[in-house]
């Protein structure tokens, strides 16, 4: 159900945006980046975080960690990764297929100013084979996200997969 909940949220918010399903696992950065035939940074991962009470969504750059301090500072709390079991509960897709479309439960979104790099992104779809091309800005637009600044990219050269 979680395609098909990602389907119907773009046929109503963004109907120019075609879901591709490569048939090839995209649950990993490098798994989606392989299949999709693009760099890495270019896979916009969704991380499912409880900071303080709240329990959101961060959209970020494939390549980039979550930054506990510029958490902290933007969200106000440390930051911790919800389990799968939860994850599922909360968004209705499956970890390697999470995304900020078509939620079972309304979560606040963050895009992270990371994938502001990028002409456009892929997040995944509500599956772990499917995604979107997207433009950062048209992301954001259509999930209420707020941008943020709470990652940190690799180093030079470096890869964080």
């Amino acid at each position: 159900m979680s395609l098909e909940s990602v389907q119907s949220f773009l046929a109503r918010s963004a109907p120019e945006l075609a879901i591709i399903d490569q048939g090839a696992s995209t649950a990993t950065v490098a798994e989606a980046a392989m299949a999709l035939g693009v760099e890495p940074a270019r896979i916009a991962k969704t991380l499912s975080l409880k900071v303080g009470d709240e329990t959101l969504l961060v959209v970020a750059r494939g390549d980039t960690r979550l930054d506990n301090r510029k958490t902290r500072d933007a969200l106000g709390g440390k930051p911790r990764m919800l389990d799968a079991d939860t994850v599922m509960a909360l968004t209705g897709h499956p970890v390697g297929g999470v995304c900020p479309f078509g939620l079972a439960t309304p979560l606040p979104v963050y895009c992270d100013i990371s994938l502001r790099a990028f002409t456009s992104v892929f997040p995944a779809a509500g599956s772990r084979t499917a995604s979107v091309e997207v433009t950062p800005d048209r992301l954001a637009e259509i999930t209420n996200a707020q941008w943020v600044d709470v990652c940190t990219l690799p180093p030079a050269g470096g890869d964080a997969g």
